[in-house]
This record gives C-alpha cells, sequence and structure tokens, in this order.
C-alpha cells in the first residue's frame, strides 16, 4: 500500500501526457475507488496551458489535498480492517490460490459446489487480498431473506457487529455505514444504484453470487459490467455460483479464469423414483418417503421442493392426516411474514419437514437438513408477448436447479435426496434454467438503458441475448405508456419516469395523478403494489384473516381497498406506540414488517414526486380521478365482461377476477387490472370497475379506429360516418358519430353528392334541387305506375352530373353553399337537369289506361297511386279511402286490380293451383287471355269468376280451397289507404274487409252524427212512423254517403238507427219489427210467461236445460215471428205491419202451446239419458260430449227463437234417438266415434261462418238453419237408423247443400 508520500507531484505546470499518465498510475493504487474517477478527471485538466498561474496554482493544491484526504481515508479503513479466519470449508483450502487469481485478473468465475462454503468465504478472500479497502466489496444475493441471513453470517466470522465491518441493505432497509467493508444486498439494489452512480465508483470489487439463477437483474447487471470494467480497471469482478455454465461465463467476459471448488462436507445418495407421479399421488409419495426416513433412517430435518403455495398446503395437509410421529410441518415461503419464515431457524424438538418453494434453492441454508424430497417442478415465471400476460406455469426445473436441491442436503451428516421422478427424467432435462432475460418483459430494462444511454437494446452484451420479439415487447408497452417515440426515443414522460423507484406502469399512472388531482392517493397505492401484499392469511386462520380484511373491502375497486387499509392503519399508527401498532397489526393479520416497508417506499415517491415538482391535492380525489390515473399505466389490461363470470380483454383474452377480489361476487360491465396472471386460468388481480368512456382519451395515441356507414347529416350538413376504436382488438367505443369529412374527404365528397344532392338530403336555398328533384318525382311515379324501371336513368347519371360541376374540395353543405352562390352568378341554371336526360323512353295512350289514375264504381271515384318496389308495404297500387265511404265499397270489385295488373295477378293465381289442376291451363297466359276477353272487373270473387270461365273452356271444375290466394305476392292485392276529413292517413291494409272490421266503431259514430236528412230516433214503443227505407243519403262534408236504417231490439223498447251494411240492417230489422209485435200484444205475452211449461222447472233441471224463462222467452218470440211475420221479410211501412199484427196475433198462443208440448214431452226421457251417459264412464266420455252439444243446441234459447212447430214436433224422435244410441253405445264405441268425426266435419263449416251469420240476407239464414235441421235429420239415420228421416239424407246430400250454401256465400 502506498502513502502520500510516494506520490510525486510535478512542480512545474502544465503537465505533460506522460506526467499526466503516470500520476493516475499512482491514484489508482492510492486514492478510494469513490474519488477515483473525480481525480483522475482533475489530473487531466493540468495538462491544459492557462494565461492565469495564480488560479492554476491554488487549484492544483486542491487537488493535493483532495488527493491526500483521499488516501488518509484509505489508510484508516487499512488500520481497521477486521481479523480473517477461515473456517473448515472446502473453499477455505483453496482461499490462497482465489486471492492470487483476485490479484491478477479483473474477473474471476469461481464454481463452487453446494456446501462449499463460497458464500460466506469469497468476500473474506477479497478482503484478504487487499480488497474492500478503496472501496466496498458489494456482495450481491437473489433475494432480501439470503442477503440478511448471509450478511449476519459473515458478520459473526469476523467478529463483527451487524451493519459494522458487514452490513447489508436490501429494499426499505439498509444496514450499512462508513465503516462497512463488505455489503451485501440483492441485485436489484445494486442495479438501482447505477441511477445515481452510473460507474459504481462506491464498490472496488463485486461479487455476484448465485448467478446461476439468471435473473433478469443478474442479466443486466452482468452485461453492464461488462461495459462498466473497460472503464474501470481498478474494479474487481467475482462470479459464483454452484451449477454455473462456467464456460458461457468465462467466455463473456474475455475468457476469464475459472476456480472449481468441490462442495459437501458429507456425501450426499440420490434416490429416484420408478413410476411416473400423478398431481393425486405425489403427496402420497412424500409421506412415504418420510414413512421410510422416520423407519430407517437416523435423525435429521427434512426439506421438501413444492413448486407452489397450493401444493405446500396440499401437502401440509396429507402430512397432518399420515399422523407422523414426532414430526413437526413448517412451511417455507416468499410471501410468509418474517416471524413465520424465521421458525425454520428456530430450535425444535423431534424432527422438522420443511415444505418450501424454490426459495430454500440458493443461498438460504436451512440449518439441520440431512435429507431433501425433490418434486422436480416449480412454478417458472414466463412473459407471453404474445398475450402480454405473465404465466406462472408449473414446469420441470433443470438439472442444475435439480443438484442445488440436493446440495441443500449432507451440510451436517451423510445426506439424502429423494427425487419424485424417473433418473431418464433427469438425464433428459436441460442442464441450466432458462434466464429470466428471455421469458419476461424487457420495458423496464430498456427504460433504464435508454435513460443511461448504454444504446440499442439489441447491442448490448447480454449473456444470453434476448429474443427481438421481446425487444419490441418491451418497447411496445413503453410506447403504451408515452414513455418512447416510435422511433424509441425517450420522451420527457420517460425521463421522468425513470426517477421514480417503481415499474413504469405505476410511474406513468404517479405522473397522470398530478394532472387528475389525485396524487396523494396514488403514490399511496403504487406504493401498496409495488410491495408484497401486507394482508397475511396464515393456512390455519384464513377465514379470520378473511373477515378481519373485509373491513376495508370496497366492491368497487380493489384498489380503493388498499387505500382504505392504509388510512386505517395509518390513524392507528399516529394514535399507538410501536409496540402497540405492531400488535395492532397482528391482531388483524397484516404484516407490520410490510406495513413499515409501504410506509418507506411511500416515503421514497414522496420525495421523488417533490423532485419532480409534483403538487400533492389536499382534499380527497373521487373515484373517477383515481381511476383514470390508474387507467393510464394499465390500457392493455381492460376488459368486458362478456358471460357471468368472464371477462373479454384486449388482445384477444379471456380472463376471470381472482378470487379473493372484493369485486368477485357482483362482477361489473368494465374492469381493469393490476395484473394479469395465468395460473390454471387466467385471472385478473386487483382489479376495478371503470367507465369505458374513460379509455376514448386515454388511450388516444393507442387505439384504432375504423369507419363505417358514412351518411350525410342534413341538421349539420356535414358528411358523418359511425366511428369504431378498438385498443389492441377490444372494442372500447362503437357508433360514434364523426365528421367523415376530417376522415376521407375523397369519400365524404361522394357519399355528400350521392344522399345530399342526388337523393333528398339537401336542404338549403338553391333552387336547383327544387326543380331537379320534382323532375325525378315525376319520372319515378311514371315507373310505378306502371311497374317497369327502363323510364327514368340511373342515379349514375344524376351523380355525374354533379360530379362534373362540383369542386373535388367540396364535401359537406357549407362549403358547397358557399361555392354555388358564386358560381350561380355566373350561371344560374349551372346545376339545372334538363328531362331529355333523364328520360329514356316515351308511353302511348293505351299504355297509359292500362293504369288508370282514378278508379270508380256505382257514383263514387277514388284516387290510385302507385308504388314499384318488391317488399315495400305500399308495393304495388293504392286506393285512397275516405273513411265516411269505407262501408259502401264494395266486397270484390277491387281484387280485379287495374287492367294493367289483372293479366298478371290471374297467372300467378293459376301457376298456384295444384299441379295436377293447373296443368289443364297450359300454356297459362293463353287461357287467361281468352278469359279475360270475356270478363271484366265486377263484384264478384275474382277466383269465382276465373273457376267459371275455365270450366267453361276446358270442363275442369276448380273446387274454391285450392285457390292458394294467402301466398301470392303482396302486390296482388290492393292497398287500401283509409284517410280522414283532413286527407291524412289513418291506416293502410291489403283486406279491406279488415278495414271494415277494425273501423265499424268509427263508422258507426259516423253515421250517427247529427244531420237534418237522420231518421235515427230512440224510445220507440209501437209502430207510430209512417215508414222504414231500406236506404237513406247522408251529407258527408263535399260528398254523399249512404247508410241502412235498422229497427233496433232494445228489450223493453226499439230504436232507429243506421248502419253501414243493408243485409245487417236487414237482419236487425227483423229482431226489431219482433219486439214491437210483443210490445202490442202484451197480453198474449203475459198469458204464456205464466202458463208455458208451467210446473216443469225441476224436470227441466233434471234434464240438464236452460232455466224455464229463458225457454218461455225464446218460444214466445217463436211464436210471435211464425205467426205474424210468417213471410219471413222485413216490414217497411206502418200500414204492412198493422196487416201482418191483425192476421198473425190470434194464433201466437196456438203455436207457443204447440212448441211447449213438445219440449215437455221429451223432459223425462233426457233426465233417464243423463243418468245412464254417466254409468258409461270413460267409455262414453266421446258419446257424452256430442250428446251434449247436440241437446245444448236443440233447446238453446237462438234455436228455439227461429224454431216452426214442425220442428219442435221432431224433438221426440231426435230424443228417442239418444237413446237407441246410449242402447248400442256399449258395442259400438268405435263406429260412435266414427259418426262423430262425420258430423264434425259438417259442423266446423257452420262454425267457421262466425259473425258472418249477422249479416246474412234473410233467405240465406233460413238456408243454412234448414240445413241445420238436416243435420239433425243425418244423426238419426246414422245413430237410430229404424226411426227413420223426415226427408231422405246423406253425407253426399248433405255435402251438396253446404256446397251451394257456400256458393251463395261467396257472391254475397
Amino acid at each position: 500500500m502506498q502513502d502520500l508520500n510516494h506520490i510525486n507531484f510535478p512542480t512545474n505546470l502544465p503537465l505533460t501526457l506522460w506526467q499526466v499518465e503516470q500520476l493516475k498510475s499512482q491514484l489508482m493504487e492510492s486514492v478510494g475507488s469513490a474519488d477515483l474517477f473525480r481525480l483522475s478527471r482533475r489530473a487531466t485538466r493540468f495538462s491544459q496551458p492557462t494565461v492565469d498561474a495564480a488560479l492554476v496554482a491554488k487549484e492544483w493544491q486542491g487537488f493535493q489535498d483532495a488527493v491526500a484526504r483521499s488516501q488518509g481515508i484509505v489508510q484508516s479503513r487499512q488500520k481497521k480492517l477486521p481479523k480473517i479466519q477461515f473456517p473448515d470449508l472446502p473453499v477455505s483450502t483453496r482461499s490462497e490460490e482465489i486471492r492470487q487469481l483476485i490479484e491478477e485478473s479483473q474477473v474471476v468465475i469461481i464454481a463452487g459446489e453446494t456446501g462449499s462454503g463460497k458464500t460466506t468465504q469469497i468476500p473474506k478472500i477479497c478482503l484478504q487480498a487487499g480488497r474492500g479497502v478503496k472501496g466496498i466489496i458489494g456482495h450481491t444475493q437473489p433475494r432480501r431473506i439470503a442477503a440478511r441471513t448471509v450478511a449476519q453470517r459473515i458478520a459473526e466470522e469476523l467478529e463483527s457487529p451487524l451493519g459494522k465491518a458487514v452490513g447489508y441493505k436490501v429494499r426499505f432497509s439498509d444496514q450499512t455505514s462508513s465503516e462497512s467493508y463488505i455489503k451485501l444486498m440483492t441485485d436489484g439494489i445494486l442495479l438501482a444504484e447505477i441511477q445515481q452512480d452510473r460507474f459504481l465508483s462506491k464498490y472496488d470489487t463485486l461479487i455476484i453470487d448465485e448467478a446461476h439463477e439468471r435473473s433478469l437483474n443478474i442479466d443486466f447487471l452482468l452485461g453492464y459490467l461488462k461495459t462498466l470494467l473497460a472503464q474501470r480497471q481498478d474494479l474487481k469482478l467475482i462470479i459464483t455460483s454452484a451449477t454455473i455454465d462456467i464456460q458461457k461465463f468465462s467466455a463473456h467476459f474475455n475468457d476469464a479464469p475459472i476456480v472449481e471448488v468441490s462442495g459437501r462436507t458429507y456425501p450426499v445418495d440420490i434416490v429416484y423414483s420408478d413410476l411416473d407421479i400423478l398431481d393425486g399421488d405425489r403427496n402420497q409419495q412424500i409421506v412415504d418417503c418420510l414413512r421410510d426416513i422416520q423407519d430407517r433412517q437416523q435423525q435429521g430435518d427434512v426439506l421438501v421442493f413444492l413448486s407452489g403455495e397450493r401444493e405446500i398446503r396440499e401437502a401440509s395437509l396429507a402430512l397432518r392426516r399420515a399422523q407422523l410421529r414426532d414430526t413437526e410441518i413448517v412451511p417455507l415461503y416468499a410471501r410468509l411474514s418474517l416471524s413465520e419464515q424465521s421458525k425454520i431457524f428456530a430450535p425444535h424438538r423431534g424432527r422438522r419437514v420443511i415444505l418450501s418453494t424454490n426459495v430454500a434453492e440458493t443461498s438460504l441454508t436451512v440449518p439441520g437438513i440431512r435429507y431433501v424430497i425433490d418434486t422436480g417442478r416449480a412454478r417458472v415465471s414466463r412473459y407471453s408477448f404474445r398475450t402480454k400476460v405473465q404465466r406462472l406455469p408449473i414446469e420441470s426445473i433443470s438439472q442444475a436447479s435439480a443438484n442445488q436441491r440436493a446440495g441443500r442436503c449432507g451440510r451436517v451428516s451423510d445426506g439424502l435426496c429423494y427425487r419424485l421422478y424417473r433418473q431418464d427424467d433427469f438425464e433428459s432435462r436441460s442442464l441450466f434454467t432458462d434466464p429470466e432475460i428471455i421469458r419476461t418483459n424487457l420495458a423496464a430494462v430498456i427504460l433504464q438503458m435508454l435513460q443511461l444511454r448504454l444504446g440499442d437494446i439489441r447491442n448490448f452484451p447480454f449473456i444470453d441475448p434476448p429474443d427481438n420479439r421481446l425487444i419490441n415487447d418491451g418497447y411496445k408497452l413503453l410506447e403504451e405508456l408515452q414513455a418512447v417515440t416510435a422511433e424509441g426515443r425517450l420522451t420527457s414522460v420517460g425521463k421522468k419516469l425513470v426517477t421514480l423507484p417503481v415499474d413504469p406502469r405505476f410511474a406513468r399512472m404517479i405522473l397522470e395523478s398530478d394532472k387528475n388531482g389525485s396524487l396523494r392517493e396514488l403514490i399511496i397505492i403504487t406504493s401498496g403494489l409495488s410491495i408484497q401484499d401486507p394482508r397475511e392469511r396464515p393456512g390455519d386462520k384464513q377465514q379470520a384473516a378473511d373477515q378481519a380484511h373485509k373491513q376495508w373491502v370496497d366492491e368497487n375497486s380493489d384498489f380503493v381497498s388498499l387505500l382504505n387499509l392504509w388510512n386505517h392503519f395509518e390513524e392507528k399508527r399516529s394514535n399507538l406506540s410501536t409496540n402497540q401498532y405492531s400488535t395492532y397489526c397482528r391482531l388483524h393479520y397484516i404484516s407490520f414488517i410490510r406495513m413499515r416497508e409501504w410506509r418507506d417506499l411511500h416515503h421514497q415517491l414522496h420525495n421523488a414526486c417533490r423532485v419532480l415538482a409534483l403538487k400533492e391535492n389536499q382534499i380527497d380525489a373521487d373515484y373517477a380521478s383515481i381511476h383514470c390515473s390508474l387507467l393510464s399505466g394499465l390500457l392493455g389490461q381492460v376488459g368486458i365482461r362478456e358471460e357471468k363470470w368472464e371477462f373479454s380483454g384486449t388482445r384477444n383474452r379471456k380472463f376471470f377476477i381472482f378470487p379473493g377480489s372484493g369485486l368477485t361476487k357482483k362482477p361489473p360491465k368494465w374492469v381493469m387490472a393490476g395484473s394479469l396472471m395465468e395460473t390454471t386460468k387466467q385471472y385478473a388481480l386487483n382489479v376495478a370497475k371503470i367507465d369505458s368512456a374513460w379509455l376514448e382519451s386515454l388511450a388516444a395515441h393507442l387505439v384504432k379506429k375504423t369507419h363505417s356507414e358514412p351518411f350525410y347529416h342534413q341538421k349539420s350538413g356535414q358528411v358523418m360516418a359511425s366511428e369504431r376504436q378498438t385498443l389492441f382488438g377490444l372494442s372500447i367505443v362503437e357508433g360514434k358519430k364523426v365528421v367523415y369529412g376530417n376522415v376521407s374527404p375523397s369519400e365524404a365528397r361522394k357519399v355528400f353528392i350521392q344522399q345530399a344532392l342526388v337523393e333528398d338530403g339537401y336542404r338549403a336555398k338553391g333552387e336547383f334541387y327544387a326543380h331537379n328533384h320534382a323532375l325525378v318525382s315525376e319520372l319515378q311515379a311514371l315507373e310505378d305506375r306502371f311497374r317497369r324501371r327502363d323510364l327514368l336513368a340511373e342515379q349514375m347519371v344524376i351523380y355525374s352530373h354533379y360530379d362534373e360541376r362540383v369542386p373535388s374540395d367540396v364535401c359537406n353543405l357549407p362549403a358547397f353553399e358557399k361555392w354555388r352562390k358564386t358560381a350561380e352568378k355566373a350561371d344560374s341554371k349551372l346545376l339545372f337537369i334538363s328531362k331529355e336526360s333523364l328520360l329514356l323512353r316515351g308511353l302511348s295512350d293505351s299504355e297509359e289506361a292500362q293504369f288508370p289514375e282514378l278508379i270508380g264504381h256505382k257514383g263514387l271515384e277514388f284516387e290510385l297511386r302507385y308504388h314499384f318496389e318488391p317488399g315495400h308495404p305500399k308495393d304495388g297500387v293504392s286506393l285512397f279511402i275516405p273513411l265516411a265511404v269505407l262501408h259502401q265499397l264494395p266486397h270484390y270489385f277491387f281484387q280485379w286490380l287495374v287492367p294493367g295488373m289483372l293479366r298478371d295477378k290471374c297467372i300467378a293465381l293459376i301457376k298456384g293451383l295444384p299441379k295436377q289442376v293447373r296443368r289443364q291451363f297450359v300454356p297459362v297466359p293463353d287461357y287467361i287471355d281468352k278469359v279475360l276477353s270475356n270478363v271484366s272487373a265486377q263484384d264478384r270473387p275474382l277466383t269465382l269468376v276465373l273457376s267459371e270461365q275455365l270450366h267453361r273452356l276446358t270442363g275442369t271444375k276448380i273446387e274454391e280451397s285450392a285457390w292458394n290466394v294467402e301466398n301470392i305476392d303482396n302486390w296482388y292485392l290492393m292497398n287500401f289507404v283509409l284517410q280522414d276529413d283532413k286527407g291524412q292517413m289513418i291506416a293502410m291494409a291489403r283486406s279491406l274487409h279488415q278495414l271494415q272490421r277494425d273501423f265499424k266503431q268509427q263508422i258507426k259514430q259516423s253515421l250517427a252524427r247529427p244531420s237534418e236528412q237522420s231518421i235515427a230516433r230512440k224510445g220507440i214503443l209501437e209502430w207510430d212512423f209512417e215508414q222504414l227505407p231500406s236506404e237513406v243519403e247522408l251529407p258527408r262534408g263535399k260528398m254523399t254517403i249512404k247508410a241502412w236504417p235498422a229497427l233496433q231490439d232494445n228489450g223493453e223498447s226499439a230504436s232507429i238507427e243506421l248502419v253501414d251494411n243493408p243485409m245487417v240492417a236487414e237482419q236487425i230489422s227483423r229482431h226489431g219489427q219482433l219486439r214491437l209485435a210483443i210490445l202490442r200484444g202484451r197480453e198474449q205475452q203475459k198469458y204464456l210467461l205464466k202458463n208455458l211449461l208451467k210446473g216443469k222447472d225441476l224436470a227441466l233441471k233434471a234434464a240438464g236445460l236452460g232455466p224455464r224463462e229463458e225457454l218461455v222467452v225464446a218460444i214466445i218470440e217463436a211464436s210471435f215471428q211464425q205467426a205474424i211475420f210468417t213471410a219471413g221479410t222485413v216490414v217497411r211501412d206502418r200500414e204492412g205491419f198493422e196487416r201482418s199484427f191483425s192476421a198473425g196475433i190470434s194464433h201466437v198462443v196456438d203455436i207457443a202451446q204447440q212448441h211447449g208440448v213438445q219440449v215437455a214431452s221429451v223432459l223425462t226421457e233426457l233426465h233417464e239419458q243423463q243418468k245412464r251417459l254417466g254409468e258409461l264412464g270413460a267409455l262414453g266420455v266421446d258419446a257424452q260430449l256430442d250428446i251434449s252439444v247436440q241437446v245444448n243446441w236443440l233447446f238453446s234459447s237462438e234455436t228455439l227463437r227461429r224454431a216452426k212447430p214442425q220442428n219442435t214436433q221432431q224433438y221426440p224422435r231426435f230424443v228417442k234417438g239418444i237413446s237407441i244410441r246410449i242402447d248400442k253405445l256399449s258395442s259400438q264405441v268405435v263406429k260412435d266415434r266414427e259418426h262423430i268425426a262425420e258430423l264434425r266435419s259438417f259442423a266446423i263449416g257452420v262454425e267457421g261462418l262466425g259473425e258472418k251469420q249477422l249479416r246474412l240476407p234473410s233467405a240465406s239464414a233460413d238456408l243454412l238453419l234448414d240445413f241445420q235441421w238436416l243435420l239433425e235429420e243425418y244423426r238419426v239415420s246414422l245413430f237410430a237408423q229404424q226411426l227413420k228421416t223426415r226427408s231422405p239424407v246423406s253425407a253426399k246430400r248433405l255435402a251438396k247443400k253446404w256446397s251451394d250454401i257456400v256458393d251463395q256465400l261467396n257472391v254475397l
């Protein structure tokens, strides 16, 4: 060691270059490493000539004083060196050789087997070699727990208190001093120090221990140190590990010398499994190994390596169930609290089984381990550049890791390692673990390299250069955070991010919070996210811990839960002493150590923010401010809920909220995740509800925008489009309306011309548009009318007209109007289109006659309008009908449409016939031409007329049911448009009958409207008016409408009302005149009410018939009808009514008594039939229902009211027939059911008429009633043939009669 007297300071200045180099060489040998670079640079300046000799002399003296001070410090440290002794370890025997290599070489590679003592002895060898005096010996460990325990061991061996000669520095804890020679630290701490001291000048020696782990920090350090060693010749580097790839490391450091040190004090036997163990069998294998150790081996603790915390819990449960005697089971993993981790070092009785992750694989020496059980698996963090997710798959460990695990035993006596996998499996595994740099995101490394100006990461001297895809992915993340430009240069945001001691994502959140007024909250949250979660869940108290933590849970945000936790414990910390606070944390299952770490990091961040002049908010930030800030760093980690629990995220990812989150029970629509982790599923950790609207502004630099459905917006005069924004493939904005002219002016111009000028979007004052639009509308109306598209030129002609004239930069209405006003000053008709340029051909008079604009019927004319657009509701021809005349329209006339459409409709109708029918009319057009030459439009069904004409031409009869009218195109049906008094449309339908039914009430109100010509009146008790006209005319506005008076039966009186249908009026009037006759014949009515069916009440009830009063009233009405109105027609004047009443009133009682006798005569038999049918049970169900229908019809009020004496005279025979049917029923059930089905086929037709029966004229109504009586006769022929029928009847006769009735109804 040199002192101040050995440095020869030249007396003459300036110095020559040779003198400078000599001086630098002497400085390297005598001054501290922290001063060397600074002093060497000052020495260089003295070689430059100067004019101010006095000033230079002063600086030269100051330089010599600085050298003296540095030398003094070095000499002081030299004197205080601790006494060095080496224990009996393998590496101790090689200490002299290693010391010599350290002195001679700048880099030394030491491969020391596990148990060799390299971790604790190499720093002491460095001290022996004179290192640690001019600077500190920096000794890195991959984990904090290892740095702390190794520092403790070395300090004990040097007999120095921890923090003096030997100290350690880990995150949030610095146990070093100015007197420290050896400094243990995590590799992350050393990496962080490069930010403040890029030359690491405080160190004269660096030891990178456990280099085989190849963490991201280690690989970056090794690459950085390779560059730094060339600049710092005084720096020594020692790289050590038990399982290092020595040749690769030596080659990386220019063939650095290698020392291999044998390891274990005691031999270790390896026992392989003979079976491929499944997951479910692995715990049993561990139990078997422990039983083997317990039964056959000596005492000693057992270290079991498992892949994760869940596997540790499962194995612990299995071991406790196995009830191994004198065995203590202790877990060991990184998330355990310090007190729980310390249990492994505590004294104990019996055998201790430590269930550990790979945290015990390196550095950390668990005392007393004699046995190792290696499951051969570990969770390995792998980053997917495709999905941008940090995965934690369970993988087979490398041979190097397996050997490291085996090396944990054999330190106290002979060791035994059980490997729960086959030997050939071990030999097939990779030699070394993949370095972290090729399986993690590189954003933080890239950011740090950019800040340190270390050049392109692709050229950085990594031992194993990362994949270019990972590098690109790191840059993309930094672009996402706006830390770098697209060219990879550091932005102003990026420069700030580097200064914050947290992950770049968290740093970005902090910068954003300064804008949002939530910096105070974000410092708390990001510092909390950067440390290990302080919430503890001991394996045996998980439920209690969850209950304790529940008070801080926020149902919308896990980040707010973290904030609540901080606020609560900060309040307690200020009110409690340290011991009380520690106890309070323990009682609430919160790690006191981690809370302290959280606070330390919070303090660091707070100070860093002050340096950046970020302003902390004084009032509490709201939810949106906090979470917008958080979202700025998590833009790639958002998702939308697709199913109950599953979310769709960016980059086509599917994920679930982690079960421990406060949002699990009620997941929101949109969430952001603090991180995404893939294990058995892909989970989102630390999630919060967000508003998707926040993403649009925060992710503006990342979103991809696509535009669709451009359209012209009339109100704004702009062409708009629907914008869709996607963030890494996830749609965050749908259907946002934006001005398309700003996106694609040329496309917007096309849309503007088409939709604003060619179509009907233009809403300004240009006269050209009204002219052009009117011209197009006129020609379109012609095309619609003639159902052809060869009259109006295509829209392209109109488009070209505008395209040729409108400038290319005009794409919206304001720009168009500005141009138009100027252009029309020169030519006012510039934009006008001529009719000749749009009309392709003309029309003849005969063609126009085929499609009239008006259609008339019985003095009424109706407007016709045409529309030609298949599928459109108005396609075809539309008839415009005033509501007032809706009831006067003919039923069938408009089925004939107009001449120009009739032929096509008829052809379509025939083509819709069944094949066996339509083949008789080939070629169809020829037959239709023959038919239409003989007929014209008429108020008869078109299909009926076609049937008649085709039967005339071919002899083929077409059944009405064969016509498939329902399935023809809508345009073959007249479209009826109903208008009110002001000409406004109130309804539209293809069915006239539907319109008349839907608006029946409105028509009735219209007809009831008072007018001078109205004859309507109420409260009529006798025929005191001269005439009941069959038809009247009423004025309605400019037209006269028809109405039909009806004499309405109101029970105790009658009234005259106007109705919209003559046949309905006739039906109503028949009942009304009957009511007036009954009112006049009150004497006969009272007599009959009293005496008819007198005393038959019980018999009627027993027979299952209605109340006596109902039957008697019906018989009375029938008697008055048959006696007075024998003709069945409506009486139209007073004289006719008087004549009919006088002639018939004397016969009323006689006729009623005839009806009554017949009804009374069958009551007993009907009662017997009821009892017999009940006795048949299930056998007679069908028959019972049919007989009930028959009896109900025969004795219903409606039937009796219309029955004649000759009808009721047949009742005994009808009832007798029922009895005979019941007699046969037990032996003819099947036949009876066949008869029921046959009768039902006829009854359905009558029931199908429905309300149409009310509109039948009297002749048709009587014809229908006769058919029903004939149906009763047919019942007799089926079930009681021996009783004979009044007239011949058969199924064929009934079918013929029904066909005749249908034909008549079709004509109506």
